[in-house]
């Protein structure tokens, strides 16, 4: 399979995905936004995987190449290629989905619990996930479920955690993360860790690193459904 990733940031590569993806003996190809790639033909790849960012969608007047995401984001769901957003990936297909953006009323960064709903049980993507699992969390904006796609999971701090629409999946957690990953996050992204109800220090994200382990076989779950179910 032809596997095209966005990457927004340089420390917000694909990680244990591209870990995964290697173990398949699945093509990688890369637009990388901080270099000004261009993105290719939607004929050129059977998947896209859209990663995080520490941008909002709606800031298209800083950030203009949000425009043009966007519309290569519609352009591959119309031509019914299977999508993963993460994180700010996932925001920017609801987006495109007409499913708005905006601030959440917390912003949510650590290790914390997500609970499938009635509909992520029936899921044949996360129909096998436990019914709660932690994962890790780095956001402050929320995405509203698009019209026509399934409400998956929630958290306490975020309602919306992941949806499914068709061979598009959203999710606004992180089952990427490796050790290096989350160092990363901690080395760039500091100023956002300040007080707050569902934000964790630095010391308590590295005390619970234990929670990768766990994490990275529901990724694995993940990608091998997708594969499974999509491809």
């Amino acid at each position: 399979m032809r596997i095209h990733s966005i990457e927004h940031e340089p420390f917000e590569g694909l990680a244990n995905i591209e870990v995964w993806a290697k173990s398949k003996g699945h093509k990688i190809t890369r637009t990388r936004i901080y270099k000004n790639e261009e993105f290719p033909d939607t004929d050129d790849f059977d998947w896209l995987i859209i990663m995080g960012g520490s941008m909002s969608v709606y800031e298209e007047e800083k950030y203009p190449w949000l425009i043009p995401e966007k519309k290569f984001i519609g352009d591959a769901i119309a031509k019914n290629k299977i999508l993963l957003g993460v994180c700010l990936g996932s925001q920017l297909i609801a987006d495109v989905l007409f499913g708005k953006v905006s601030p959440n009323t917390y912003k949510e960064i650590g290790w914390f619990p997500i609970s499938l709903t009635a509909k992520g049980k029936e899921s044949r993507i996360f129909g096998d996930f436990p019914h709660e699992f932690t994962a890790f969390q780095w956001h402050g904006d929320t995405f509203m479920i698009p019209d026509d796609a399934l409400k998956i999971s929630q958290s306490e701090a975020c309602k919306n955690q992941a949806f499914e629409y068709g061979k598009v999946i959203g999710i606004q957690f992180h089952l990427e993360y490796s050790k290096e990953s989350i160092n990363l996050m901690l080395e760039n992204c500091s100023e956002d860790l300040i007080d707050g109800k569902y934000i964790q220090k630095s010391d308590e994200i590295i005390s619970k690193m234990g929670n990768l382990d766990e994490m990275n076989k529901l990724l694995n779950l993940l990608l091998d459904n997708m594969e499974k179910k999509f491809g």
